[in-house]
């Protein structure tokens, strides 16, 4: 396995990377780079599963959880632009195809049976605890490398995935 300094250097050769000002160590650009690259695939991912649940719901509260769905696939949307544009800024390629995340999210793949309200609202509940256990592990790796702008990113997007996730569950409990 290459040091993390040899695979900047080959992957800088390979087009992977690119120069930039960002007064960043590399090895640190690199790994926080490659974490943000995971977290795109889990955003679209999650993204498609969400957009799944919008087109499909049905059932006594399609219209209030057909706007819900809507409004969290606009945010993911919203994150994979921050998270891409992060990336490219830090002198990385972002990886935001489609196939690039169904290889790397670590997002449950999409199962449901039931085209019913409570069953999107549980599956999508499930989904969104995942990314966000992910997005705070992210949050720690970050401060960890000291690089408080990518931690303040998923700060971010760690509040706003709290709350959808709030708003998901409050339509199941009693």
């Amino acid at each position: 396995m290459l040091s993390t300094s040899k695979r900047w250097a080959s992957m800088k050769s390979d087009g992977s990377y690119y120069s930039t000002r960002i007064d960043l160590a590399p090895e640190v650009q690199v790994e926080i780079i490659e974490i943000l690259n995971r977290t795109l695939a889990s955003t679209i991912d999650l993204w498609t599963q969400v957009n799944c649940a919008h087109w499909n719901v049905k059932g006594m509260q399609f219209f209030s959880l057909y706007q819900l769905f809507e409004q969290l696939a606009e945010q993911l949307n919203y994150f994979a632009t921050l998270v891409g544009e992060r990336i490219v800024a830090l002198g990385g390629v972002a990886l935001g195809t489609a196939r690039t995340a169904a290889q790397f999210s670590e997002i449950p793949d999409y199962r449901l049976s039931s085209r019913e309200g409570q069953g999107y609202v549980l599956l999508l509940a499930e989904q969104m605890a995942v990314y966000a256990r992910s997005v705070r592990s992210s949050i720690e790796i970050a401060q960890g490398l000291g690089e408080a702008n990518t931690a303040d990113l998923y700060t971010e997007i760690s509040r706003s995935t709290d709350k959808f996730l709030w708003m998901l569950e409050a339509h199941v409990q009693t």
